[in-house]
């Protein structure tokens, strides 16, 4: 682990080189001493793959001190092991409907529409980052099989709940945005509910799976029908 500068009140941690469930594990363990132990100096802390960002109170410490106090802390994670995290479900309606993207990705994979959603449904996934919007939660890796890169034009319009491949990441859009990821499923769980606590149904270190549903329980459990086109 090293720690360097990143703003006149901002120090960054970086725990290795690549996202790993370990380096997942450490960083969010991290999360979790810092936040018990310099409460009262920190202002935000922001996780990511291998890294942690973390905003302090110039007002309250200087520089010297939390970099000290950061790092004694980080001593006591040397031999940290792989933490299992919260196992999380989210419902996703599978089709060639709800996900346009579904059927031209098992082609290119010579796979059947009906693989596709077997080989991403029985995936557990972690939650390595969260970003590019609230709630938007980077989950990896996805299957080597049904890995796809991002659409050459990304759309204009990507609905809400939309599940989506890149890479071999997956995710789920918080809301409606620009996107370039590939469609394959609508999840009809909010992903960021800003006036409530916690407002995200998952964290950095959780574990996610994807449970298929029909069209008539995705719409049982709040989701809405959309159109998805090319665009």
């Amino acid at each position: 682990m090293r720690i360097e500068i990143a703003g006149e009140n901002a120090l960054i941690i970086y725990f290795g080189d690549k996202a790993d469930p370990l380096t997942s594990a450490k960083v969010q363990q991290a999360v979790t001493v810092l936040e018990t132990e310099l409460a009262d100096k920190l202002i935000d802390m922001v996780p990511s793959y291998a890294s942690l960002l973390v905003i302090y109170d110039m007002l309250v410490c200087d520089h010297l001190e939390i970099f000290s106090q950061i790092r004694k802390l980080l001593c006591q994670l040397e031999n940290t092991e792989e933490t299992e995290g919260t196992l999380v479900t989210l419902p996703a309606y599978y089709s060639t409907k709800s996900g346009p993207d579904l059927e031209a990705l098992a082609q290119r994979a010579h796979l059947s529409v009906e693989e596709v959603i077997q080989i991403h449904s029985e995936m557990e996934y972690r939650v390595y980052a969260i970003g590019f919007a609230p709630g938007f939660a980077y989950l990896g890796e996805v299957d080597p099989r049904i890995a796809t890169p991002r659409l050459s034009t990304p759309r204009l319009k990507v609905p809400k709940g939309a599940v989506a491949i890149a890479d071999r990441q997956t995710a789920v859009y918080p809301a409606v945005s620009p996107g370039g990821w590939n469609l394959i499923a609508l999840c009809p769980t909010p992903m960021f509910t800003p006036d409530k606590v916690p407002n995200m149904p998952v964290k950095v270190g959780d574990r996610i799976r994807f449970q298929p549903i029909s069209r008539e329980r995705y719409l049982e459990l709040g989701g809405e029908l959309v159109e998805v086109g090319c665009d």
